[in-house]
């Protein structure tokens, strides 16, 4: 047996959440218990529909009510810890029931007491000490429970720093301490910390699109979807693998988690592509990379949207349509490894094209699934926020859903509601608990100290910054989820990203001479002995040397008279955007990477090499955020923003060659080296179309010389 055909490893961190999904499912099929968590989702669901549309109750109240009822159902559903036999199990499900109680308990308590807490100039009682604690623990629990003890484990060493031992810490990370009372108050009862801006981002848009999703899914949506691939990509050898990346990026566009889009999808995708001819690895490696892009595939695109609004003040649909093209770009990557594996692998095109169905009897059947995602994007355009927006889009769910066969019932419709909450659970346990995170940040400053730390170390490089921002990313990915991993980065290094892309487009004004005239005031208080160099083109060196020369106090002036309001914007999305990506390698990125593992488990595979194959084949995630920084790949107009993104798919294609040694047939050394260089010719940001073309017809003559080539390789019969 090969290493591909064995099974998963007993004691992983995968087969260990597995027996407890499995303790779980068990608790849930006691008649008893499972319609109390049946209809505690739906009241989840509806309440949740009410915050988002005609409630009038402070976000605070809210917040706290989104806690109480989460910590509640995740208690029900998450077992503290694993029983072997009924007596322990009774006494872990009385626990259970005790610590959701006191979840809610902790929230009705706010609601009824925050008005006697400021009567009292903010003193807390016994009572406000007992409840903030309980709080913050029961999250501590919940977040164990749901994504293992990293976060929590990160949460007490942040708590304790503004507490306690930051004041003994020297240097720029010494913090003077805050008393315990102020810590819980800004953690629990003042509206900062688990109930801040994060979880208001997780009842709103967080809630409502994946709860979107759950009634699209329910529809009868995900079949469609599937069908719709294998119209598109089956009719190709390698179709198999061609409809998993199309499929999943579909999928992913509306369910917005990458281990739930690998599950769905992959039990139809995952044996088709071993059926097909390619390697076990290979097949799950592909579907756990494709299933990843579904977090960075508009509308959804996860929470990182939502949160990456909330964070620049950036209009959620402009987020989600510079975000299009480089989804696409990556999903093109994932189909170029496929193309890749497909010829070496001498896949064959598996069904026969009378075996497949058109795309017009798809559309017959299916097109009415389109309708949600039409009224979505209608929604958005005309001027609805994105929670209304999501809120009519479920309807035309519903009403879509009595235009197929199956129309959705009343009991379809508390299906989705109660599938809906039961999906949201981890996320938005995880989006509570990282609010301590980045309140502590935000409380401390350390965000902004860590800015500098990096700007230093980098020595003012862009590139150097990037590089250390992925390898903390790649650290951070290997404990914490991808929304989490997000949110940390982005409040650490967000600022230093911006600020050197921002510096980067005013040296290239600089350099052209084309500074506005109001930005050069300042040059004139700062450097009035090369003012005159201004007005008219320098080298990059002048450039630099007349910048540094700018006193700190000055700079965000001179990047605000500098700078269009478009450039500061697009400069700040493209900061955010590339930490977003780079986070999204915790689905991949050993000995995490649970969607590999999900893919892995579905293949037979495992389940650390599968992770390693993702990885390799989402390279995607390293070099699309290269051109967020250097390129208008996201911050261009429509013209360069597709210049960008052709070029740049055929770089991506030229270096996946070189990795693979392999285009249409097998590549000599020195050609495999060749592509390299090739590739980096399209995608270096030269702004010449001259060597973007070069490299291009390079690439071009040796795919068709490669092309045949491999025409005589005779092909492996199906099954060897």
């Amino acid at each position: 047996m090969s290493n591909d055909d064995k099974q998963p490893e007993t004691g992983s961190l995968d087969h260990i959440r597995d027996e407890e999904a499995a303790e779980a499912s068990e608790r849930l099929n006691n008649p008893l218990i499972g319609r109390t968590v049946f209809v505690l989702a739906i009241v989840i669901a509806v309440s949740h529909l009410y915050f988002n549309t005609f409630s009038t109750l402070s976000e605070l109240w809210t917040s706290a009510l989104h806690f109480g009822m989460f910590g509640l159902l995740c208690a029900l559903t998450i077992p503290m810890v694993k029983a072997s036999n009924p007596g322990t199990q009774r006494l872990v499900f009385a626990v259970d029931i005790v610590l959701g109680l006191a979840a809610m308990g902790c929230a009705l308590y706010l609601i009824g007491f925050e008005d006697a807490l400021y009567a009292r100039g903010v003193t807390f009682s016994t009572a406000d000490w007992i409840v903030s604690i309980a709080a913050v623990l029961l999250i501590l629990e919940f977040a164990r429970r749901t994504t293992g003890w990293f976060i929590p484990t990160l949460c007490v060493i942040a708590l304790s720093y503004v507490a306690w031992w930051g004041q003994y810490v020297g240097g720029i990370f010494n913090f003077p301490g805050l008393s315990w009372e102020t810590v819980l108050f800004r953690s629990y009862m003042g509206g900062q910390g688990m109930l801040g801006s994060i979880a208001r981002i997780s009842w709103t848009y967080v809630f409502m699109f994946i709860l979107f999703g759950a009634f699209l899914v329910k529809s009868g949506a995900g079949d469609f979807i599937v069908e719709l691939a294998r119209c598109a990509a089956g009719r190709f050898i390698g179709g198999p693998g061609f409809v998993a990346v199309f499929a999943s990026g579909l999928m992913g566009s509306v369910s917005g988690s990458s281990v739930a889009n690998t599950v769905s999808t992959g039990v139809i995708t995952i044996p088709l592509m071993r059926k097909a001819g390619f390697p076990a690895r290979f097949a799950a490696g592909v579907e756990a990379a494709a299933s990843t892009g579904g977090q960075l595939m508009p509308p959804v695109m996860g929470a990182g949207a939502f949160i990456m609004a909330s964070y620049t003040q950036v209009s959620y649909l402009t987020i989600v349509a510079v975000a299009a093209l480089p989804a696409f770009m990556y999903f093109l990557s994932v189909a170029m490894f496929v193309r890749v594996e497909a010829k070496r692998s001498h896949a064959v095109k598996l069904e026969q094209d009378d075996d497949l169905p058109t795309l017009k009897e798809v559309m017959k059947d299916g097109w009415h699934y389109l309708l949600p995602l039409v009224v979505l994007v209608a929604a958005l355009v005309y001027g609805f926020t994105p929670t209304y927006a999501a809120g009519i889009a479920i309807l035309s769910v519903i009403v879509a859903s009595w235009l197929s066969k199956k129309p959705m019932m009343p009991r379809d419709i508390l299906d989705a509601m109660a599938q809906g909450s039961r999906n949201i659970v981890t996320t938005a346990i995880l989006l509570i608990t990282v609010g301590l995170i980045v309140n502590v940040v935000s409380t401390t400053g350390i965000g902004n100290t860590f800015s500098l730390m990096i700007t230093n170390w980098a020595g003012g490089s862009l590139l150097i910054t990037l590089i250390l921002v992925a390898l903390a990313s790649l650290i951070l990915g290997m404990g914490l989820p991808v929304t989490a991993a997000y949110i940390v980065l982005a409040t650490l290094s967000a600022p230093a990203i911006y600020g050197l892309i921002a510096q980067s487009q005013l040296l290239d004004l600089m350099v052209s001479g084309n500074l506005p005239e109001q930005a050069r005031s300042i040059f004139m208080l700062a450097t009035p002995d090369q003012f005159n160099l201004l007005n008219a083109p320098m080298d990059m060196a002048t450039a630099k040397s007349m910048l540094e020369a700018v006193p700190d106090t000055f700079s965000s002036q001179l990047m605000e008279q500098a700078l269009s309001p478009h450039a500061t914007t697009m400069a700040l999305v493209s900061a955010h955007m590339i930490i977003f990506w780079l986070s999204q390698d915790s689905n991949v990125t050993p000995p995490v990477c649970l969607t590999a593992f999900a893919a892995a488990a579905i293949a037979g595979t495992s389940q650390m090499r599968t992770g390693f194959t993702a990885w390799k084949i989402a390279k995607g995630l390293y070099i699309v955020p290269l051109l967020f920084a250097y390129s208008p790949l996201i911050s261009g107009d429509i013209w360069e923003m597709l210049r960008v993104f052709l070029f740049g798919l055929f770089g991506i294609y030229a270096i996946i060659a070189g990795l693979e040694g392999f285009l249409e047939h097998r590549l000599s050394w020195w050609l495999r080296l060749l592509m390299f260089p090739i590739g980096g010719l399209m995608l270096w940001p030269h702004d010449s179309l001259v060597l973007d073309t070069a490299g291009l017809v390079i690439f071009l003559a040796l795919l068709v010389w490669s092309g045949r080539k491999g025409r005589g390789t005779p092909a492996v019969a199906l099954g060897t």
